[in-house]
């Protein structure tokens, strides 16, 4: 039997008959289609891809219509055609994205939109469907204007900070021509988060440094937490201070020079506060951008999921259009040299950990998003590297380890105490664990595990008798 060679997602949805008494099951996937990127909905096709067919073709077809001209409003451009698979007959819709958003499934007086979450047409909350109001009016909310005159307002910061980084003076015309207020000089929402004066109780980004890997009681569980409100520059700034001074830069000696590893590269960290900043849902109110540090990562989670429904977790980074929420903001920030236009930001965050000296593939960035939320996990790199307590200065360091071992014979396989030991082992071919645990303070517990796992690997064996022998490198 015949499947169709690809699955339900964001953009496909599978109907095993057209249903014409409860034709909501389907209409509103056309909806949401509308609502968002567009979409193709295959009826005669079970929800595991199998073509089943249809009979009565042209009379369904006819319903489908009918009922898309009388229940969707306003109609969206469909294109409704019929293929044959395997002598068997189904029908293609084809929904292109709307421009006239939102699109409702209307039934009994009832108008609901619906929006495309992954593989499932979902109804819109209040957010949502602000959002696609303003999106059917060609508008954003970062574009809209506010009561507040700019005269009543400074931009002390936001002045500076121009200056600063791009070695220009903000002019009075420049606040129009930025976005930042109206013809006759009423700030829009994008010039209220720019302004000195937090007048935007929900623009906050609320930090936290955690002891451990979980989550647990801000008065006995945190190490340090920080509240900031109000301009989007000071959020920026305070969020890369706090994670500043709650992550550590280590150092190693490699033979011919001293390398710098800090435990998150600050350009990735950077990145990821931007692209939380600019692109959360503003709509959403009473909500903030959260940083929460644990020993291991960081996570910076903000309000609403990607701007056309989809899911980040289904796309390549690397070959995502740029599709802006709040593209005044974006626009601003580009000005301050802060992004680029292109919208690279999450792959810049991948680039700069895999230039990483301890990077390997346990450090990739992960990026998930739902219809509420959007978060970026970057990883500490230097998680699990034992330290000399004396001088801050790292195991592999303490020992002169050269660049060909660190480059060479790990190939960006391992870290933390594994690392260790394996460096320990090629510089001391034969040794054994006692002294393995006495010139590196890691515990005879670990080395007994790390051992396990590198002989696993295929990277060290033990050689000669139990009493004698030691451990050397393998298979370099």
């Amino acid at each position: 039997m015949h499947k169709i060679q690809t699955a339900e997602t964001t953009e496909v949805d599978f109907k095993l008959e057209v249903e014409t008494r409860k034709p909501k099951s389907w209409l509103k996937s056309v909806s949401a289609f509308a609502n968002g990127i567009g979409g193709t909905l295959l009826f005669g096709v079970d929800d595991t891809g199998r073509v089943i067919g249809l009979d009565a073709i042209q009379e369904k077809a006819d319903k489908i219509s009918e009922l898309i001209k009388t229940k969707i409003d306003p109609v969206p451009v469909f294109i409704l055609t019929s293929k044959i698979i395997d002598e068997k007959e189904i029908l293609s819709l084809v929904v292109h994205s709307g421009h006239n958003t939102p699109y409702y499934y209307s039934n009994d007086g009832n108008n609901i939109a619906y929006i495309r979450i992954g593989n499932e047409s979902v109804q819109t909350n209040a957010s949502m469907l602000n959002e696609l109001i303003l999106k059917g009016k060609g508008q954003t909310y970062d574009s809209l204007p506010t009561q507040y005159l700019k005269s009543d307002f400074s931009f002390t910061l936001f002045e500076a900070t121009f200056r600063q980084q791009t070695n220009n003076r903000i002019e009075p015309k420049d606040y129009y021509s930025f976005g930042l207020t109206t013809i006759d000089n009423y700030l829009t929402n994008t010039g209220l988060l720019l302004a000195d004066q937090s007048v935007l109780q929900h623009s906050r980004l609320f930090c936290t440094r955690w002891n451990g890997l979980t989550k647990g009681s801000i008065f006995d569980d945190a190490v340090d937490d920080k509240e900031f409100a109000g301009n989007l520059i000071y959020l920026l700034q305070s969020g890369a201070s706090f994670c500043k001074t709650n992550t550590k830069i280590r150092w190693g000696k490699l033979a011919d020079r001293r390398i710098e590893k800090p435990d998150y590269p600050e350009r990735a960290v950077f990145e990821a506060l931007v692209n939380s900043l600019i692109h959360r849902d503003y709509l959403i109110l009473g909500s903030e951008v959260h940083i929460d540090i644990y020993d291991d990562r960081m996570t910076i989670i903000s309000p609403g999921g990607m701007y056309d429904g989809r899911l980040i977790q289904n796309l390549d980074v690397s070959e995502i259009s740029s599709n802006r929420r709040n593209p005044v903001i974006a626009d601003v920030f580009h000005r301050l040299q802060y992004m680029e236009r292109r919208g690279s930001g999450l792959r810049k965050i991948k680039d700069e950990y895999q230039k990483s000296v301890a990077y390997n593939q346990s450090f990739e960035p992960k990026f998930e998003s739902s219809h509420s939320h959007f978060c970026i996990t970057i990883y500490n790199l230097n998680f699990g590297i034992i330290e000399n307590n004396k001088d801050s200065e790292d195991i592999i360091g303490k020992f002169n380890i050269s660049s060909e071992v660190v480059n060479g014979a790990l190939n960006g396989a391992l870290n933390g105490a594994l690392k260790v030991v394996f460096e320990f082992i090629s510089l001391n071919e034969g040794c054994r664990k006692p002294l393995i645990a006495e010139k590196t303070t890691v515990p005879i517990k670990t080395i007994d595990k790390q051992i396990i796992k590198l002989r696993k690997m295929g990277k060290i064996e033990f050689k000669g008798a139990d009493k004698t022998g030691g451990y050397y490198i393998k298979n370099l």
